[in-house]
């Protein structure tokens, strides 16, 4: 407190206070002061007495301020009090609090420790000071007093003596004030603090709640600005939401960057009273923007499981660093904020989550209409209302029975099977009468549930297949799906006449006659539904396309319409699915006493050309070429090597698979002059239909080689050491056959290993 005192009412004292009135003086002070509990009149009390007493014109109590360590004292500004506020350990009297020492200064201007910029701003003359702490009775000192300009003469110790009693009188009530209203700025910052974050966790809206936190601890902290960074756990980003114009928009850095990034990763606070002297601050920011940043305060924000979710930054305290209180204070802020920050995320996460839905449901062809447990529908998009022909004015809220009713009521008991068993139900190629007419649907409907299983109502999804999906159904029986797809989505002949690499596969019955003569005209058509059946869904399981049936053979092609990098795989894999599913087939067959099927496969990959053939009024897709008929040959070649699968080199040179295989032969195909090597798969033998496997594949190999060199008998050798460990390879008894033949009709010395197919 600081008091100037007019030379009219000063009274000189010219010799020293008797003592009885200097105890007098003393209890009328501490009576005065004791009446009042403000701290501001108390100071003005002792103020008013002391200059008064000591006949000074101006007077300062300076009280010290532990959390900032600096002297403030306040004057009188009209209705309102300003606070001036210094080091303690600056001027006089910093050096008086710290050194504890009385002090008096007959020459102002003399003493080094005198600010004489003070006088210089005020047009004030200061020429002498006295100046003494103020100390509790336990020797505690809390601040001090001073005094200026006696007017008569200069301070002496008598002067300085009763000031010093006169202060530590009042010490004892100016402690207990001070601390009082320490204690009633503390209750009112609480009381602040709980309606701040009573106000700020209400929200919801993420962007409102991030400006609201940032704008609260800004002012709560008595600072210039604060940004709240939360992580983005996904990017392994901070980012934080900034007002521009009258947009948000957002800054994001890695995580693990800057003060707040630092903070963020070791979730340990981080309080810099000089910004510039740590060099940890990146001044760069500060050059781009022109701000100068002096301190900051960085805390993390951890959530209720102690996860840290984000980091609040406040720079520039007013008046000095952030002290520890406002430490206390911004992590006492922001772990209530937490939990409203997570809650808001989690909002906007899912209010993203349904405006993403429903800009789905809305650009869904097909129709997505949602009931309550009641019956009522509650949402339907705009593919929905297309297909039922009506707005959604119309038809929100309505009851189902509304809207489903006469020709659709069999829709009804599919909503009601659904909501009492809680299974979903499909209605393929299903009537839908809408406004008088008939629509082609295929309708899902799925019951809803919510997380801990109670029902909520249920959804139907419905697929108008009035118009191209019709069609193409249709097609698809006539034709492989693929190619019918193909034809309806290009909505012209583009396949035509086209030159392509692709693996063309033939399947035959072998003594399909005799099964014929044996079961008559119904059985034979029933057998050959049965097992086309089984041997169509291999193809179309590895996407070959299903070219058309030749009486009982199959024509397949693996590379059309659609080519992809295995087809010669894909072929080779649908050809030991066929051989396997037909054994489980024969199995059943032959439990109910009827006769096993067996067939023969052939595989050949290159060039075809794949074309409309026919007329315009009817046609046919099909492919034709070399690449075909070596497919149809090796088929048919099946019969004389005893064989079940047989490929040519052209599509073994092209596996990307491993697969277990012996090259059987290298031959003339009946109508061609150049040779080509053919391969026998394997792969749907096991150790009883095929034993010591590997062992055969080795030693059929050895016995090839002596084939094709000419040495018939140490050929047969190796083909009988075959015999004895595999005495039903049909194959290899085909080769002793050969290799005896060849002994007795001497084929010359032209002889190369090459067998020429006298028969289709």
């Amino acid at each position: 407190m600081v008091s100037a005192k007019s030379e009219t009412t000063a009274r000189a004292v010219a010799k020293p206070m008797p003592e009885l009135a200097r105890l007098q003086l003393l209890l009328q002070l501490s009576k005065r002061i004791a009446d009042s509990d403000i701290l501001d009149e108390q100071l003005e009390i002792l103020i008013e007495i002391a200059t008064t007493t000591l006949s000074a014109e101006r007077g300062s109590v300076f009280l010290n301020d532990p959390e900032t360590n600096e002297l403030y004292s306040r004057i009188a500004q009209g209705t309102n009090r300003r606070e001036i506020r210094i080091l303690n350990n600056s001027g006089i009297a910093g050096h008086v609090y710290t050194t504890g020492e009385d002090l008096l200064i007959a020459d102002a201007y003399s003493d080094p420790r005198f600010n004489q910029s003070v006088d210089s701003q005020t047009g004030y003359t200061t020429r002498n000071i006295a100046c003494c702490p103020i100390r509790t009775v336990r020797g505690e000192t809390i601040g001090v007093i001073e005094l200026l300009n006696k007017v008569d003469g200069g301070f002496s110790k008598s002067d300085l003596d009763l000031m010093s009693r006169m202060a530590t009188q009042a010490a004892i009530s100016l402690q207990s004030s001070q601390f009082v209203e320490r204690m009633n700025k503390t209750r009112q910052k609480e009381l602040d603090f709980l309606d701040i974050v009573v106000d700020v966790t209400s929200e919801l809206e993420l962007d409102t709640l991030l400006q609201r936190v940032m704008g609260e601890a800004t002012k709560m902290l008595q600072a210039d600005r604060s940004t709240l960074f939360l992580n983005d756990e996904k990017r392994k980003m901070l980012f934080a939401r900034v007002a521009q114009g009258d947009s948000i928009g957002e800054i994001r850095f890695p995580n693990h960057l800057g003060i707040a990034g630092t903070v963020f990763t070791s979730q340990q606070t981080i309080n810099i009273p000089h910004a510039y002297a740590d060099l940890r601050f990146n001044p760069a920011f500060d050059k781009q923007t022109g701000y100068f940043t002096r301190s900051i305060l960085c805390v993390p924000v951890n959530n209720k499981k102690g996860k840290c979710i984000g980091v609040t930054q406040v720079l520039n305290r007013h008046g000095g660093p952030f002290t520890s209180e406002d430490e206390t204070r911004l992590k006492a802020f922001t772990a209530q904020i937490a939990i409203a920050l997570e809650n808001a995320k989690l909002f906007e996460d899912v209010q993203n989550i349904k405006n993403y839905n429903e800009s789905m449901l809305e650009s869904m062809p097909s129709g997505v209409i949602t009931l309550d447990e009641e019956g009522q529908i509650i949402t339907c998009n705009a593919a929905g209302q297309r297909i039922l022909g009506v707005s959604g004015d119309d038809l929100l809220g309505r009851k189902a029975e509304e809207i489903f009713n006469e020709h659709n009521s069999w829709l009804l008991e599919r909503i009601t099977k659904v909501q009492r068993e809680q299974q979903s139900d499909v209605t393929m190629d299903a009537s839908l009468w809408v406004s008088g007419a008939e629509r082609s649907v295929n309708i899902t409907t799925h019951p809803l549930k919510s997380t801990d299983g109670s029902q909520l109502g249920c959804m139907l999804m419905i697929e108008d297949i009035s118009n191209e999906k019709r069609v193409k159904a249709t097609m698809a029986r006539y034709m492989d799906p693929g190619l019918a797809a193909q034809l309806l989505d290009s909505g012209q002949d583009v396949l035509g006449g086209t030159s392509i690499e692709a693996t063309v596969l033939f399947s035959d019955i072998r003594s399909f006659t005799t099964i014929t003569e044996t079961l008559g005209a119904q059985g034979t058509v029933s057998l050959l539904n049965e097992y086309f059946t089984i041997m169509v869904e291999s193809i179309q399981r590895h996407e070959g396309m299903l070219d058309k049936f030749i009486g009982d053979a199959i024509m397949s092609v693996f590379g059309i319409p659609r080519a992809h990098d295995d087809d010669p795989d894909r072929g080779v894999r649908t050809a030991i699915e066929m051989i396997t599913s037909l054994q489980r087939w024969n199995a059943d067959r032959e439990g109910r006493g009827e006769p096993a099927v067996h067939i023969g496969i052939g595989l050949n990959t290159g060039h075809v050309v794949s074309g409309n053939i026919g007329s315009p009024k009817r046609m046919d897709y099909t492919i034709i070429g070399d690449g075909v008929n070596l497919a149809a040959r090796l088929e048919s070649a099946c019969k004389q090597y005893g064989a079940q699968i047989l490929i040519s080199e052209n599509t073994y040179k092209q596996l990307h698979g491993t697969y277990r295989v012996r090259a059987i032969d290298y031959v003339v195909v009946k109508g061609k002059t150049q040779p080509i090597e053919i391969y026998e798969v394997l792969d749907y033998h096991d150790n009883r239909s095929f034993p010591n496997m590997m062992d055969v594949i080795g030693l059929f190999r050895e016995g090839r080689e002596h084939y094709k060199q000419g040495d018939w008998q140490r050929a047969i050798g190796s083909f009988n050491d075959i015999l004895a460990i595999h005495p039903q390879d049909y194959l290899t008894s085909v080769y002793i056959e050969r290799c005896q033949h060849l002994q007795q009709h001497d084929p010359g010395s032209d002889w190369s290993g090459i067998w020429t197919m006298t028969s289709k």
